[in-house]
């Protein structure tokens, strides 16, 4: 009998383990699992979520016999430590719903109360974590044993969270015995009316197991969720830095000319002056990661509008752009910084002034970017070490490392004839149709592909 209910428990903390990880599959229990509040519409969706899978316990119990599946006074507690209140008293009432319908009558005032009393704990923990971080396992390591110890108010909320994972199994098994003769209540063992001490050991440790396993199952995934964030945040942070370096680099330069043209031609300054006013309000209002080929190719004509007045006749623009490929998106900010490099160090250096080429193109899901110009070219000892001369050309070379990883391609060499070209390639990203016009175009991206997930 022993053996058998020895093995009975085993199966249960595997099999409760194995459906929290099977929760954590379904995109949307996984978020509401993740989610530090939610609103009382998410708490009752999480319990009816919560009960929807764990009744499948009860059933199986009842229809095939399996007695390990039985998880309703653990995944109660467990729906009411992560939930509070209402998750855990409507996941208990959902999970005793089919023993209900079977004359088990008082397994739905039990789940519920125990629900609650995992709302109870809940609202005792100082800090979520804390509810995370209870573990049935002993500390294996000293270090850890007293890092443990030292946290008094952790060590508190570990004995609170043991005490009741005790205190419900006590109740259960003690209104099993009360009501056997009519069977108003399941357990496993109430018909050993003296049951051994390592049968009463074995069932009580086996519900802290199952409560303290499932927490750690999720607490796993939590963590990983919260390194990726951090990451995400870091990344977001590395970027918001190298966007901001250029857009005081393009009106430093700006500025500079604006200087020079006041001491030669003052009517033309206040025309220069005006059209970078025009830039810098597009700049104030637009702050995405991302914009459409489009948006990149009319910010160039806006800035080559300022670069025409100081050189006139002697700059002359040439754009290939497919049409297909003026929806994808690019990083914000892309060719103005590559533009303006092969107008200072290209074009500027020559008296009779030259021609930029801008063109793109998508093959096998992948836009490509020239720029090309017939300037001066780039002296042959400076091609090892051009992504870190200056502030341009490395802004966007490290940039698009950031953003696509290894999934990018920056290219500078010399252009036949004459000049320097450099080429881009880039994973294809489309814009989704919205009906909303003010939503960011980051939060419109369509299907990324998925060696960049």
């Amino acid at each position: 009998m022993e053996r058998e209910l020895l093995l009975i428990l085993l199966v249960k903390i595997a099999l409760i383990a194995s459906m929290a990880s099977i929760m954590l599959r379904l995109s949307f229990a996984k978020k509401m699992l993740l989610r530090e509040q939610r609103t009382a519409r998410q708490r009752l969706q999480l319990g009816l979520l919560f009960g929807g899978v764990f009744s499948c316990g009860t059933l199986s119990r009842l229809l095939l016999g399996y007695k390990a599946a039985e998880l309703g006074l653990e995944s109660s507690l467990v729906c009411g430590l992560v939930g509070g209140y209402v998750t855990g008293s409507v996941a208990g009432s959902l999970i005793a719903l089919p023993a209900l319908l079977a004359g088990e009558w008082i397994a739905l005032p039990l789940l519920i109360g125990v629900g609650a009393l995992g709302g109870l704990l809940r609202d005792f923990a100082s800090e979520p974590d804390e509810i995370w971080r209870f573990t049935p396992f002993f500390p294996f390591t000293i270090s850890n044993w007293l890092l443990r110890n030292l946290q008094t108010t952790q060590r508190a909320f570990d004995m609170l969270v043991l005490s009741s994972c005790l205190l419900v199994e006590f109740i259960r098994t003690s209104l099993a015995q009360t009501f056997q003769a009519q069977g108003w209540l399941f357990t496993l063992y109430a018909a050993d009316p003296s049951p051994s001490l390592l049968t009463v050991v074995t069932v009580y440790s086996t519900t802290v197991f199952c409560v303290g396993l499932t927490l750690k199952v999720w607490n796993s995934t939590r963590n990983e969720w919260k390194l990726e964030e951090q990451q995400r945040l870091l990344t977001e942070a590395r970027l918001a830095s190298l966007t901001s370096q250029i857009n005081p680099h393009f009106l430093f330069n700006t500025l500079n000319s604006v200087a020079s043209l006041i001491r030669s031609d003052g009517k033309m300054a206040r025309r220069v002056v005006f059209k970078l006013s025009v830039i810098l309000r597009r700049l104030l209002r637009k702050q995405d990661t991302f914009s459409s080929l489009q948006e990149e190719a009319a910010f160039i004509d806006d800035y080559l509008s300022i670069e025409a007045v100081r050189f006139g006749d002697k700059l002359k623009i040439v754009k290939e752009f497919e049409d297909q490929t003026m929806r994808i998106l690019v990083p914000s900010m892309l060719l103005q910084p590559l533009v303006e490099n092969s107008i200072k160090h290209g074009l500027a250096p020559k008296v009779e002034g030259g021609t930029i080429w801008l063109s793109s193109t998508l093959r096998n899901g992948r836009l490509q970017i020239e720029i090309s110009d017939d300037g001066v070219g780039i002296p042959s000892e400076q091609m090892h070490d051009i992504f870190s001369r200056g502030i341009g050309l490395s802004n966007v070379h490290e940039r698009l490392g950031v953003l696509y990883g290894s999934e990018f391609h920056l290219m500078l060499e010399p252009r036949l004839g004459g000049g320097t070209r450099i080429r881009i390639q880039i994973p294809e990203l489309q814009y989704l149709p919205t009906e909303r016009g003010s939503e960011s175009s980051d939060d419109r991206l369509a299907t990324i592909p998925p060696d960049m997930t």
